[in-house]
Parts: structure tokens; sequence; C-alpha cells
């Protein structure tokens, strides 16, 4: 069955074979490297397949530090590039500055919110899938404790951390949930020696099972937790392959269908401006299920996950998003 972004894709790219119109696009990744094996990498594939598919080259600038971000932004308006994908809420203040210079050119920002009339904004539900990574951790777990490795400390990462705590505790109101982030600076996302350290960390204090929203950080979570024979759980894009049998499932962001749509919509002379909020209602969220970690989801749980799923999308459960007030219930 096709997901609701995947059959507007499909009805995008119907449009466009007919409508085609010449589009220069560009992404600027957030900082961690398009080939992070999770965020900066979702868009990538994205921005790939669209190649694939329309024969439109694709330009791509990975910044090494901050200042890069606004300067690639610039540089390929200039060039006439557009749309220009900015991945990540840091490039948020970037995207505002540059926008207002070429407002002929259109923008996506992904993970963030700017508002313009020439930028479109793609957010996505976290906490949802982060409930469900959450329930599922505490109905896999065998000791009662299960952990969270973040990246930045930031709120979008808490929104993270929020919705995990929120599902665990809808499976075990006495589980405890560890909870450490890798850092305050953009670095956090590409530290995988430090999210390895954190990892063991919790595994020592009986952590069985260990959630990462850390980007290239959390390949070395994933890395620890197999090795110490415990339960990684992915992040963004889908990472069960990197550890079979041991990452219990990944709360995938589809960034890579989110992408090749807003380029589609430009290439077909439909893009807009605005706000695009993506969760579990809309397929922007979900758990994936695949070979990889087929032995190590049973039915039962299988079961109890789609019902989760299916109560967030009737309304039935309610899942707190950290960023609505910067606080997370208890």
């Amino acid at each position: 069955m096709k997901t609701l972004l995947a059959t507007a894709l499909t009805a995008l790219i119907s449009l466009g074979s007919a409508q085609a119109a010449e589009i220069n696009p560009a992404v600027v990744f957030d900082m961690g490297g398009k080939f992070d094996k999770s965020f900066n990498e979702g868009v990538h594939n994205g921005a790939q397949a669209f190649s694939k598919a329309t024969g439109v080259a694709v330009r791509e600038f990975e910044p090494q530090n901050d200042t890069q971000r606004e300067q690639a932004l610039r540089n390929f308006a200039r060039r006439g590039q557009s749309p220009i994908i900015a991945v990540g809420f840091s490039q948020a203040s970037a995207v505002k500055a540059v926008a207002a210079e070429f407002p002929s050119l259109h923008f996506v920002i992904i993970d963030s919110v700017v508002e313009a009339p020439n930028v479109q904004s793609v957010l996505f539900r976290e906490e949802q899938g982060s409930y469900l990574a959450g329930m599922l951790a505490a109905l896999k777990s065998a000791t009662g404790k299960i952990g969270f490795v973040g990246g930045m400390d930031v709120p979008l990462i808490r929104k993270f951390a929020c919705g995990y705590v929120q599902g665990a505790r809808a499976v075990n109101p006495r589980i405890e949930v560890l909870q450490n982030m890798t850092g305050s600076t953009p670095s956090a996302w590409a530290d995988p020696v430090r999210g390895a350290e954190l990892t063991r960390s919790q595994i020592e204090r009986g952590a069985d099972v260990i959630f990462q929203a850390a980007g290239a950080t959390g390949v070395g979570v994933l890395q620890a937790a197999a090795d110490a024979g415990k339960f990684g759980i992915g992040v963004d894009s889908n990472q069960n392959h990197l550890h079979p049998g041991r990452v219990l499932t990944s709360m995938v962001k589809q960034l890579d269908v989110a992408t090749r749509a807003a380029l589609e919509a430009a290439r077909a002379g439909s893009w807009k401006p605005g706000v695009q909020v993506l969760g579990v209602a809309e397929d922007g969220v979900s758990l994936a299920f695949d070979q990889n970690n087929a032995a190590l989801v049973t039915a039962e749980m299988r079961a109890r996950i789609d019902q989760a799923r299916a109560d967030i999308i009737a309304g039935k459960v309610a899942v707190h998003d950290y960023m609505s007030n910067n606080s997370c219930p208890n």
C-alpha cells in the first residue's frame, strides 16, 4: 500500500512529465555530512532519486562550520539555483536572510519554520514516531531500563526524548529511561566515539535498549549497543541493516520522499510556500520493520504498535510535543 506521501509524489511525477519546468535545484546539508546514514542521507537519497528519475542534476554542499551555511545558500542563489533545500533547523536564520535577498527563487527548509513568500517549511511530528519507538523499547526490555542518546541539546531533540519516554511509560509506567545529550554545539552531530561512550555508560547502568537521535554520532551508539549484545533504535533513515538482529527498529522520518516531492512540485510548477507538518497520519514518521529486525519483533508487539498508531491518528492518544512549551510531562 502506498503511503500518502508516496501517493502525492506519484501524482507529481505524472504531472511533471507533462509540464516539466526548467529548474536548477541545490541542497545545503546540515553538519555531519550527506553520508551520515541518518538525517542528511535521507535528504541526499531523495535528491538522488529525483535526479535519476528526471535527469535533472541537484547541486550539493556539505558545510564544515556554521558560517558556511549562509555562504553556500547565497552562492547557490547567485547562480540561480532553485529550489534550494536547507537541511536542518540551524539554517533558519540563513534561509530568512538569503530568501529575502532573492525573492524570485524558491527555498525549502527542513525541521524549522521560516515565514516568507518564497520559503516552504517542512516539519515532522517526531514525538509521534518516538512514542512508538518508546513503546517498542519497553515491550522488548528485559531489565525495565532503556536509554536515549541525543545529539546537540536543543528543543528538537528533547522532542524526540519526550515522546520516547511517554511511549515507554504507556507500556510500563515504572520503566526507567536514562538520557544523555552528546553536546551543546553542532559538533555533537558528528562524534560517534562520544556516542559509543554514552551508550556503554547507559548499558552499565542496566539499559538494554537505546534509542539514538544524534545524526552521525548515532552510528557509534548503534555500534556500541550491538557490541554489548543489547539493542539500538535507529533514527531518521532506516538503519536496521547496520547491525541486523541488533537494531530493534528505526524511527524513520520520510526525508527522502519529502525532498523528492518538493523537487517534483517545483518541476511541475505546483510548488507552494508555507508550512507542511508530517506525522503518523501523513506517513511522515513511522517505525521500520523489515527482514533485519523481523526476528526481534513478535506479532503481539507489532499489534500493540499498530493499535497505538491507529489511536494517535484517531486522536485517542495525544503525544506531547516538547516544543509547544519546552517541557515534558513527568
